[in-house]
């Protein structure tokens, strides 16, 4: 089988008809069966949904027929499950569902309980059945889809993967703690709270200060496990999946990292896509926090821990709720362009600024069954400047950069990157 994949498209205007570099990418989308991307907005018209009072960092929104303009590249499958999918409260999540229902795309990961959210969806292809089952690491907490009970209706919203936070501390370290908590009695009403049997008791070995969890461990250092009762649900659907599908791609999306670099996936990640395809999935894409991470290959199957951005349009935003506009000292008597300004330093600082937020890849992979054979990357690059109608936009490019940056990030992870001749990457391992 062939496949495809391209990362967040934050996608806030329609694209206009044969854009430069249109053609190039679409052809080599196509080759797929299978063609994913990730959907980082939500679709609305205006005044259709109010806006929660949090947002995944702007508030996301745009027409429902921008995924006509995201069609045409040849996608045939997506998620929106990420941390923008609820920027519209829940009026936004469901027009957002059933504009990507009506569409046609595969889609999963959001749903109108926790069974349909968890669940694998399946695309049709000549060459074998693919599933797509979606998580996302980075969300409030009332984005978590519920799961229905005899005499309760389910709650719509995401397929989430928790995780469990602690601090590991030496004894000397972790009783300092103990101290500043009882002499501060920053945990009082928790205590009286735990007493009364609603939250279970610390053990010696545990202390908390406020919302911070601490254990005793030989070292000090910041810990973040996907929790068991997500992991289990999730390598449920993929033994599920393993009867119904020929292939299955488990979409991921994830912000956090490990040490003090955007570009280093977060220990638990890896865990978890190992985990996902010791259960059974065969890829795992990655996306979320805007730029290219490693490329893995474990047990012949593909990792990419982050493909970056396809399309980029954060300053493309129409309008806004007052909550965004509060939160920067603002009013909606200002305009968006005052406020985006005001938020980005006057448009030195942000995601729109950086230019590893602007170059990525779109790879292609072929399987001899489930076994990885081939991974083709383009390189593509979203234009930073020009008219207005081009920003953001993403077409194939020869800057030797994103080379030299994906290969020494993935080297480590054990996959080889070489330029071929034609100015694609080939991936060996």
């Amino acid at each position: 089988m062939k496949f495809t994949a391209a990362g967040d498209a934050i996608i806030q205007q329609r694209i206009y008809e044969d854009f430069p570099g249109f053609s190039e990418l679409g052809a080599f989308i196509g080759k797929g069966d299978a063609r994913f991307f990730n959907l980082e907005t939500t679709l609305n018209h205006e005044g259709e949904a109010s806006a929660s009072a949090f947002s995944g960092g702007t508030y996301l929104r745009t027409n429902p027929e921008v995924l006509d303009d995201l069609i045409k590249f040849g996608f045939n499958m997506t998620s929106f499950n990420n941390n923008h999918a609820m920027d519209y409260g829940y009026d936004g999540f469901r027009l957002t569902w059933e504009a990507v229902e009506k569409s046609g795309l595969v889609h999963s990961g959001a749903g109108r309980n926790l069974a349909e959210a968890s669940a694998p969806k399946y695309l049709e292809t000549k060459n074998g059945r693919v599933a797509l089952i979606s998580v996302n690491a980075n969300f409030d907490p009332s984005m978590i889809a519920g799961e229905a009970s005899p005499r309760v209706k389910g709650r719509p919203g995401i397929n989430a993967l928790r995780l469990d936070k602690y601090i590991t501390l030496p004894e000397k370290e972790l009783s300092e703690i103990k101290k500043i908590a009882k002499a501060t009695k920053i945990n009082a009403e928790m205590d009286i709270v735990r007493k009364e049997g609603y939250f279970p008791e610390l053990s010696d070995k545990e202390a908390e200060l406020g919302s911070l969890k601490f254990v005793l461990g030989e070292e000090m250092r910041y810990v973040m496990k996907a929790n068991e009762k997500d992991m289990a649900r999730i390598e449920k659907a993929i033994y599920e999946a393993r009867l119904q599908a020929d292939y299955i791609m488990v979409s991921v999306h994830s912000h956090h990292i490990s040490g003090d670099a955007k570009e280093n996936p977060a220990e638990f990640l890896k865990e978890f896509a190992h985990r996902c395809i010791d259960a059974g999935a065969n890829a795992i894409v990655g996306h979320g926090p805007h730029l290219l991470r490693p490329i893995e290959i474990y047990k012949n199957s593909p990792i990419f821990y982050s493909l970056g951005d396809f399309v980029l349009q954060l300053y493309s935003v129409e309008f806004a709720p007052e909550d965004f506009f509060d939160k920067h000292g603002l009013t909606s008597a200002s305009t968006v362009h005052e406020l985006l300004k005001k938020r980005s330093k006057d448009f030195t600082v942000g995601l729109m600024t950086d230019k590893r937020m602007f170059r990525s890849v779109i790879p292609y992979w072929e399987t001899d069954g489930t076994r990885l054979t081939k991974l083709v990357l383009m390189p593509i690059e979203m234009k930073m400047d020009g008219h207005k109608s081009e920003i953001g936009l993403p077409r194939r490019c020869d800057n030797m950069e994103i080379f030299e940056y994906l290969r020494e990030m993935s080297e480590p992870y054990g996959t080889k990157i070489k330029v071929n001749e034609d100015g694609f990457y080939e991936c060996e391992w």
